[in-house]
C-alpha cells in the first residue's frame, strides 16, 4: 500500500466522522474546564467513573460567540448558576474533527432542566446527610430570643442590601434599639463557603455578645447562589448555637443554606423588618399586659373599697356584740372567783381546829427541844468555866491581871499572882 501524509489521513478521519455521524446528539456530561477568548468558549467535557472519580472519557468543546452570547445568559437564568466548571450538562452537539486541531464537539444548545435536575439532586443529597447525622433541624429548633437586639451580621460591607438592612433597623418607628457588628464575607464567586465559615468561627468565639446572627446578600446575580449549597456551609448553620437568619436569594430560590437556618426571608430588608416585628410583638405583648394590670388593679381596688364599706357598716354592731360577749364573760368569771373564794374560806374555816392543834403540838416539841439543848450548854458552859477547873486542882497564873500561858513572856521581878481552889498565892520571878 502507498503511505499518506498524516493530513490526508486526518481527511479521510473528518471525512469518516462526517459521513458517519451528520446529524446532532444531547450528550450528558460534565465541565471540566470552560474558558472564554474573544467570546468563542472552549470547554472541556469528561465522564467520570461511578464508582470512583477516574476520567473515562474527555472530550472538547466549543461554543461560537454568537451562540454563546445567547446560551450563556439564559442557561444562568434557568438555573441560578454560573456556566462554570464542575457542573453537569445535558448539551446538543454536532461532532467535527479538523485535521490541525483534531475531534472537537461544537455546542448547538443547552439543556438548563437538566442542570437544574443535578443541582437539586445535589442539594436534596446534602440535606439527606444532614438528616441521617441528626442535625438538620438543629438551627431550626432554636428559641428565637423575646428581644433579638444583639445582631452579628455577614455580609460584604460594600453590598447595598447591607446598606438596605441598616438603615431599616437604624429607622424603625417603633424606635427599637438594635446593636450591629459585621463580620465581612465575599458573598458572591469561589470564595463564599470559607469565607462564611471563618465569619462563623469568629462570631462562635464570642457567642454570649450575640442574641442572633443575620446572613444577608443584597443584589447579585441568581447565578452566585450556588456557593450557599455546600455541605460544610449547611453543616456549620445547622449545629451553630445561634439562630440563623437568612436573606441571600430571591424570591423564588431556596439554597441548602435556606433550608437550615432558623429562618429564611426574602431579602436583607425582610431581614430586618422581621427583626423589628419581634421587637414589636414583644413590645406590644408589655403593652397589653400593662393594660391588663393597670385594669386588674382598678377592679381590684373598686372591690376592696365595696368590701370597707360593707365592713364599715358591720364594724358598730360587731364591736358592740364583741363587747357584750365579753362583759357576760367577765361577769361569770367575777362569780366564780367569788364562789371560789367562799368555798375556799369554808375549806379554811373547816381546816384551822386541826391546823391550830398541830401548831401547839408542833411549838410544844420545839420548846421542849430547845430547853433541852440549853441545858447541855449551860452543863458545857460550867465545865468549862475557871472555878471547875480550880476544883480539880489546876491554878491559873495572871501577871497584871491577865493569864500567862508561856513562861518565856515573863522576866526577873515580875510579880505574879497564882490562883488556887481556895485562895491565892503572889510571887516574885527570879
Amino acid at each position: 500500500m502507498e503511505p499518506i501524509t498524516l493530513y490526508e489521513l486526518n481527511e479521510l478521519v473528518k471525512e469518516t466522522l462526517e459521513l458517519g455521524m451528520p446529524g446532532t446528539y444531547w450528550v450528558q456530561a460534565e465541565l471540566s474546564e470552560v474558558r472564554v477568548n474573544n467570546g468563542h468558549c472552549y470547554v472541556e467535557f469528561v465522564q467520570k467513573d461511578r464508582l470512583g472519580n477516574g476520567l473515562v472519557a474527555k472530550a472538547r468543546g466549543n461554543i461560537w460567540r454568537n451562540l454563546f452570547a445567547i446560551l450563556k445568559p439564559t442557561f444562568e437564568r434557568a438555573t441560578g448558576q454560573l456556566f462554570t466548571a464542575g457542573i453537569k450538562v445535558l448539551v446538543e452537539v454536532s461532532v467535527s474533527f479538523h485535521e490541525l486541531y483534531g475531534y472537537s464537539l461544537n455546542v448547538m444548545d443547552i439543556d438548563p432542566s437538566y442542570t437544574l435536575g443535578d443541582m437539586a439532586r445535589k442539594r436534596q443529597e446534602i440535606l439527606h446527610q444532614l438528616q441521617e447525622e441528626g442535625v438538620l433541624e438543629l438551627n431550626k429548633e432554636l428559641d428565637m430570643p423575646m428581644l433579638p437586639k444583639r445582631i452579628a451580621v455577614i455580609s460584604s460591607p460594600t453590598a447595598a442590601g447591607y446598606g438596605d438592612f441598616s438603615n431599616q433597623l437604624a429607622n424603625n418607628q417603633g424606635g427599637f434599639y438594635f446593636h450591629t457588628e459585621l463580620f465581612p464575607a465575599i458573598m458572591q464567586g469561589d470564595g463564599v463557603e470559607q469565607s462564611i465559615l471563618q465569619a462563623l468561627d469568629i462570631i462562635y468565639a464570642r457567642e454570649e455578645e450575640f442574641d442572633v446572627v443575620v446572613i444577608i446578600r443584597g443584589g447579585g446575580a441568581t447565578s452566585d447562589l450556588t456557593g450557599f449549597d455546600t455541605y460544610p456551609l449547611a453543616a456549620a448553620v445547622a449545629q451553630f448555637p445561634l439562630p440563623i437568619i437568612t436573606g441571600i436569594g430571591h424570591e423564588r430560590d431556596d439554597t441548602v443554606l435556606d433550608m437550615v437556618s432558623h429562618t429564611r426571608v426574602k431579602t436583607p430588608t425582610a431581614a430586618a423588618e422581621f427583626l423589628i416585628d419581634r421587637m414589636q410583638e414583644v413590645a406590644d405583648e408589655l403593652t397589653d399586659l400593662s393594660q391588663r394590670l393597670y385594669h386588674g388593679a382598678a377592679t381590684l381596688l373598686a372591690d376592696s373599697k365595696e368590701c370597707l364599706l360593707r365592713l364599715q357598716t358591720r364594724i358598730p354592731t360587731r364591736a358592740m356584740q364583741r363587747i357584750n360577749d365579753h362583759l357576760l364573760y367577765l361577769i361569770n368569771v367575777r362569780h366564780n372567783i367569788s364562789q371560789a373564794a367562799i368555798l375556799q374560806v369554808e375549806r379554811k374555816k373547816q381546816q384551822f381546829p386541826l391546823l391550830k392543834q398541830h401548831l401547839l403540838q408542833l411549838s410544844m416539841s420545839i420548846i421542849e427541844k430547845k430547853r433541852f439543848q440549853l441545858t447541855l450548854l449551860q452543863q458545857k458552859t460550867a465545865d468549862a468555866s475557871p472555878a471547875k477547873l480550880l476544883s480539880r486542882g489546876y491554878s491559873i497564873t495572871l501577871k497584871n491581871g491577865k493569864v500567862i500561858k508561856d513562861a518565856s513572856l515573863l522576866k526577873p521581878g515580875d510579880e505574879i499572882v497564882t490562883k488556887l481552889k481556895r485562895g491565892e498565892v503572889s510571887s516574885i520571878v527570879k
